[in-house]
C-alpha cells in the first residue's frame, strides 16, 4: 500500500475533526506531535475562517506605529546632503532641535542613512577597556595643546596650526595658522591665547622640542617652559608613546579635518584668509556646534562659568622670559569652608549645596548683596541666595533643669569602690559611675534588666546589662567585693 503524503492544511483539519468527533485534545496533540496549546489555536481559527484559517499567516504586523513617516525620512536625508560631517547622532539632535514629533532613535537615522546610501553599513569599534577616561572638573583648570600640520593653501604651501583645548568644557582656547610651528610661533600663539581667555592653572602637552627640552640635547627649558613658569602654569607633559594622554586635543584635530579642512585645504591663496576662515568656524565650533562628551550641549556653556580675569604675562624678548607675574582682580573677603561627603557646606546654622564631586575640596564663600558664592580655586561653581535666622522668630535659648536624683529601687545590692578612672566592676566587667564618685563606696545592684549604681539611697547611673549572667552569683556571694590582700612586713 502506498503512503499518502498529506499537505500541511489537510493534516490540520484532519486533526480538528478528531477532536469535533470525540477525541480528546491531548491524544490529537500527541499524534501530531504538538503541545496542547496548538490544537486549541487550530480549533479556534477553524472556527473563525474555516479551513482556509488553518493555512500558515505572516507574523509581520499590519502598521507600525512607530516607522518613521516619509516626511522624516526626506528631512534625514537633507540633513545629510546638507552637512556631510553629520552622523546619525548629530542628524537626531538637530530635529529634536527642530521640533520632531515624535523624535526617531539614532539608530532609525542611522538605518535610513543607511538605506539611501549615504553612509557605508561598518561595524562600530568600541574603545578598548584599557584606556582610562578623565575630565578636570572645572574650565580653566587644564589646557591640551598640539600642532598639526598637512594643511595647504592653494599653491600647496604647507602650514602648521598650533591648537588648544579647555579639558573640561572643550572650548578652543588656540586655533593659530603658522608656516613653521618652531618655537616662536607657538609661544606667541600661547601668549595670544592667554591675553584672549586668561590663564589656566595647567597646560598638557606632548613631548615635542617645542614644548620641552626633556628628550632634546639643549641645556636648559626651552622658551615654552619659561613661559609656563613666569605666569604661575604647571606644564604637565605625557609619556612616550601616548597619544592617548592628549585624547581631547586629537579628537579635535579629527573634527578639524572633516568638518572644516575637507571644503577648505587648497582654496585659500594666503594665510590671512586661511585664517580668518578658521576664526569663523573656531566661533562656530564654540558656539552653536553641540558636543557629544559634554550632553550636547556647545563647549561656551561649559566655559562661561571660569574665571578668566588673571593676564597672561607679555613676552617681550625672543631669548628670555616675560618679566611681568599674571595679576588678579581682587574680589571682596570671604571665609573658607571645607565640602563635605554629601557635597554640602555649613554657614550660619544653614546647609549649601555646592556639588559631590567637589566632597573633600576647600571653597571659598562671599556673601555680597544677599548672594552667596561659592569659589573653588577662584571659580564660582554655585550661588544661593543668603538665608538668616530671624532674632524676633528664633527660638528662645533653653535652661537646662536639673532632675532631682531619685531613690534608688530596693534589690539585693552589693558595695563596689570606684576606681579612679571612676568606673566600677561587677561580675567581671566594668560599670561607669563617674569621676565625681572615685575613692567612694557605692551600691550595685540587679534592677528590671539593668545594672543600678546608687550612692546614699540616690540613683546615679543605669546600664543595660553586658556582663555574663552566670557570673552574678560570685559578685553576689561577696557583697563587699573581693578581700584586699594584707600588707605583710
Amino acid at each position: 500500500m502506498a503512503l499518502v503524503e498529506l499537505r500541511l492544511v489537510e493534516q490540520r483539519y484532519k486533526a480538528v475533526c478528531e477532536v469535533l468527533d470525540g477525541a480528546t485534545v491531548t491524544d490529537v496533540a500527541m499524534r501530531n506531535g504538538v503541545v496542547r496549546q496548538t490544537v486549541h489555536d487550530w480549533l479556534r481559527r477553524y472556527a473563525a475562517d474555516g479551513i482556509a484559517g488553518l493555512a500558515d499567516k505572516t507574523s509581520k504586523p499590519a502598521t507600525c506605529p512607530h516607522q518613521m513617516s516619509p516626511a522624516l525620512e526626506v528631512r534625514v536625508v537633507e540633513l545629510r546632503k546638507a552637512h556631510p560631517s553629520w552622523g546619525p547622532r548629530r542628524i537626531r539632535h538637530q530635529l529634536w532641535l527642530d521640533g520632531s514629533d515624535p523624535l526617531p532613535g539614532r539608530s532609525s537615522v542611522y538605518r535610513t542613512l543607511v538605506r539611501h546610501r549615504l553612509i557605508d553599513p561598518t561595524k562600530r569599534k568600541r574603545s578598548k577597556s584599557d584606556y582610562k577616561r578623565w575630565e578636570r572638573s572645572r574650565s580653566m583648570e587644564l589646557w591640551q595643546m598640539d600642532v598639526v600640520g598637512r594643511i595647504y593653501l592653494a599653491d600647496g604651501t604647507q602650514l602648521h596650526a598650533i591648537t588648544g583645548i579647555d579639558d573640561h568644557s572643550r572650548f578652543c582656547v588656540c586655533a593659530r595658522l603658522v608656516l613653521r610651528a618652531t618655537a616662536r610661533p607657538v609661544c606667541d600663539a600661547l601668549v595670544h591665547a592667554m591675553h584672549t581667555h586668561g590663564v589656566p592653572d595647567q597646560i598638557l602637552t606632548d613631548n615635542g622640542k617645542v614644548f620641552t627640552a626633556r628628550f632634546g640635547r639643549g641645556p636648559g627649558p626651552v622658551l615654552f617652559d619659561r613661559i609656563c613658569a613666569q605666569n604661575g602654569i604647571r606644564h604637565l607633559l605625557t609619556a612616550p608613546y601616548s597619544p592617548t594622554t592628549t585624547g581631547k586635543v586629537e579628537r579635535f584635530h579629527r573634527t578639524l579635518r572633516a568638518e572644516f579642512l575637507k571644503e577648505n585645504d587648497y582654496r585659500f591663496a594666503t594665510i590671512e584668509e586661511a585664517q580668518a576662515a578658521l576664526d569663523e568656524w573656531v566661533v562656530e565650533y564654540n558656539t552653536s556646534r553641540p558636543h557629544q562628551s559634554i550632553g550636547m550641549r556647545s563647549p561656551v556653556e561649559r566655559f562661561s562659568l571660569a574665571d578668566r580675569t588673571m593676564c597672561a604675562a607679555e613676552l617681550d624678548d625672543e631669548d628670555e622670559a616675560p618679566e611681568h607675574p599674571r595679576l588678579k582682580v581682587p574680589r571682596p573677603p570671604g571665609v573658607n569652608r571645607w565640602v563635605d561627603q554629601s557635597g554640602k557646606i555649613s554657614l550660619g546654622g544653614f546647609s549649601y549645596h555646592v556639588g559631590p564631586v567637589f566632597a573633600g575640596e576647600p571653597v571659598d564663600v562671599v556673601v555680597q548683596d544677599g548672594l552667596l558664592d561659592i569659589l573653588h580655586h577662584g571659580v564660582l561653581v554655585a550661588t544661593h541666595a543668603e538665608r538668616r535666622k530671624d532674632s524676633a522668630t528664633s527660638r528662645p535659648s533653653r535652661t537646662q533643669r536639673t532632675r532631682p536624683p531619685r531613690v534608688a529601687t530596693v534589690g539585693n545590692p552589693v558595695s563596689r569602690i570606684v576606681d579612679n578612672g571612676g568606673s566600677i566592676s561587677f561580675a567581671g566587667s566594668p560599670y561607669r559611675a563617674g569621676r565625681a564618685w572615685r575613692r567612694t563606696t557605692v551600691q550595685v545592684a540587679i534592677v528590671a534588666g539593668s545594672v543600678q549604681i546608687s550612692a546614699g539611697g540616690k540613683v546615679i547611673r543605669v546600664h543595660a546589662i553586658r556582663h555574663d549572667r552566670t557570673k552574678e552569683h560570685g559578685a553576689f556571694a561577696q557583697p563587699r567585693g573581693k578581700p584586699r590582700k594584707q600588707k605583710t612586713a
